[in-house]
């Protein structure tokens, strides 16, 4: 018989409470009239509401304001505003499926969230790394292989040219 550590050992209790959580990733617009100084409280409520749910955090980043791409409207007390920043922030968590419903429902009726998205995920990071940008492409020589001798050498664009043309008249 083999020996399993403690935090290894799940009672069915657990098991069945695993069967029915999910891993959820919630992504969030604050409106920008918040005072910078209160972001953190209203950061913290969101997180409190989510637990209250049963939810337990996996991560999340403290809402950073960000312009956006396109002035977002947002109707509270019958006032329609109009935003062209605001403070975006995201959290991933565990949370049994059943409550999700419930805690959109309560996302829906906050005065200080423009917009949320509350999607499925997976446990694992799913952040890309950072890739090339294209424009440093282009800073560098454009260079090709010399057939007989391996050496790396410029590529002269007519001579590319007249080799297309020269195929193309086969």
């Amino acid at each position: 018989m083999e020996f399993m550590p403690e935090e290894e050992v799940k009672d069915e209790k657990e098991i069945s409470e695993d069967a029915n959580s999910k891993v959820y990733e919630l992504g969030y617009l604050l409106v920008p009239t918040i005072p910078e100084e209160d972001v953190p409280a209203v950061y913290g409520n969101l997180k409190e509401l989510v637990s209250s749910l049963g939810g337990v955090a996996i991560s999340d980043e403290m809402p950073k304001k960000i312009p956006l791409a396109y002035a977002m409207l947002k109707v509270a007390a019958n006032v329609r505003e109009k935003f062209n920043t605001a403070y975006f922030g995201w959290s991933k968590f565990t949370m049994d499926s059943d409550k999700i419903l419930e805690l959109k429902k309560k996302l829906d009726l906050d005065p200080k969230l423009i917009r949320f998205l509350l999607l499925k995920t997976v446990k694992e990071n799913t952040i890309a790394a950072k890739r090339f940008v294209r424009g440093e492409m282009h800073k560098r020589p454009v260079m090709r292989k010399n057939g007989d001798s391996g050496a790396v050498v410029p590529i002269n664009k007519e001579e590319i040219d007249k080799e297309i043309d020269a195929l193309i008249a086969v």
